[in-house]
Parts: structure tokens; sequence; C-alpha cells
């Protein structure tokens, strides 16, 4: 996503509006603010893979990162200049299953949906989670995201309960990684008035909504565009995996991600998107 989106940057794309899920949301709200270059390239990522091989406690490592960029996108992201950023988060519904996933429970949860996700078996999150999007102009179907939340919204995007022991809560209410419910916002914001959308995805193949991969992202959503930028093939084949990352291995997905960028508003995909000529 990161090298995506610098490279779509550089090449001056017309984005209007940014939406992300998950770890995908520091650099999507970076982009939004104006501010991608602050990030350095892969160093933000290096940091906090490094941490994690060394103390492995990955809510921890999580919310510090979010506390070393949170001074920037608070001067930044809610100015007038910046682009419109919605964040997708998986809300508790049930009372039964806020007590679990933000209590000594969740671990053990965590772990048995990995095995429904192998099965594609989707009953718990059907019955117990909703996704919700959080958005710097909220509307009709969006809840505000502001400077009193945004930490929290960061966070709580990206807590996968099998791993992430810190509860996550945004203005009172229970939540859990966006990606039990939405790994790409595509057709949520498609839903909110846009007719060309560009949706990126880190892994190669089907692009599924959601961990369970039983719904796929159509490339036409009614009546919006969806075009698609991915790997061809499984990045962990250069070393980069959602809890295991070599510093070359992200330099290189940062890098092959930029040259896609690049590539986009030269390629058919970019001119069906958007009726102009390549």
């Amino acid at each position: 996503m990161h090298g995506v989106l610098s490279g779509l940057q550089e090449q001056g794309a017309p984005i209007e509006a940014y939406a992300a899920a998950s770890s995908s949301t520091i650099p999507a709200a970076f982009a939004a603010a104006g501010k991608l270059a602050d990030l350095r390239g892969v160093a933000h990522w290096h940091r906090g893979a490094g941490e994690l091989r060394e103390r492995g406690d990955v809510a921890e490592i999580v919310k510090r990162g979010i506390a070393e960029v949170l001074p920037a996108l608070r001067e930044t992201l809610f100015l007038p200049s910046a682009k419109r950023f919605v964040l997708a988060a998986s809300h508790v519904t049930t009372q039964q299953a806020a007590e679990t996933t933000q209590a000594s429970g969740a671990k053990r949860l965590g772990v048995d949906q990995l095995r429904a996700m192998r099965n594609r078996d989707t009953s718990w999150a059907d019955a117990n989670l909703a996704c919700h999007l959080f958005d710097t102009r909220p509307g009709a179907g969006t809840r505000a995201l502001n400077l009193q939340n945004l930490a929290d919204a960061l966070y709580a995007t990206t807590r996968m309960l099998h791993a992430w022991k810190a509860p996550g809560w945004i203005d009172g209410s229970p939540y859990v990684d966006a990606s039990y419910t939405c790994m790409c916002p595509a057709i949520e914001i498609a839903d909110l008035g846009y007719d060309a959308v560009v949706a990126v995805s880190p892994e190669a193949g089907p692009f599924y909504r959601d961990l369970y991969q039983t719904r796929t992202i159509a490339p036409v959503w009614k009546g919006a565009r969806i075009a698609f930028i991915q790997p061809d093939f499984d990045l962990k084949g250069i070393g980069v995996d959602y809890l295991s990352a070599q510093p070359e291995g992200l330099q290189k997905a940062y890098d092959m991600g930029r040259k896609a960028g690049l590539g986009f508003t030269e390629s058919t995909a970019f001119a069906e998107l958007t009726g102009r000529q390549v």
C-alpha cells in the first residue's frame, strides 16, 4: 500500500479521497494529509519489524508506532487542504462478543477464528461484527474521525484477536481489526458516492472482501468501476508476511508497489477507470 500510494502521488493521480483498513491506515492517512514523504520510505516499517523480532508484543509495538506518527497526523489530516480520509474497523455488535473480545478470552477466540478462516466459516463474524467507517468528513453512513479518537481508531482497526493483547475501543465502543469484515473498503467508498475506485492489496490472487475469503470484490459495484493494484506472486517469497518482515523484503515490496503506482496512470485500467486516454 505505502509504495503504491507513493507512486500514485508522484504521478499526480487525481485522488479525491483515501479509504483504508487495518495496517494500511497509516500510509493512507499520511497520503490524505499530503505528507506521505514524511514516513521516509520504509523506515517506519523497518523499526516496527525490528521491535517485533526483539519483543514480540504486537499491541505494544503498534501503539508505539501510532504514537510516533500521531503528532504529524493531528497537525495535517484535519486541515481543509487535506483529502478526505475514511478508516474501516469491525464493530463488535453483541454484548457477549464484546466481553470476550476485549478481555482474556480474546486470544482463544482469535485462534478459533483463524481455523474458521481456513474453513471459510463466517458464522461468528456474521453474528457479532459489522464494518463501521470513520471519516474526516462524516456524513450519511460514516462516523466522525477526529483529533480525539484518531489514535484509538488507528489501533483498533489493526487489532487481530489472536495476537494483540490490548483491547480496542473507539468512542467507548468495542472494535477489532477491520479485516474480519473489510480488508479493503473499495465497495464501502463506492457506496459513499465515488464512481472510480482503485483497490490496493498486498495479496496475489482473488481480491477478497475479508479474511474469511468467501466474497470477492468485483470490478463493477452498483455502477462504480473498481480497478485493482496487487502483486502477481506471494510476497512471502521476498521475505514479507503479516508478522515477519525482513528489511530487504520490505524494501523490495515498497519498490514494487511504487513501480506499480507510477505505471498505473499510464495503464489501460486507468484509462477505463477515468475515461482518459493513455
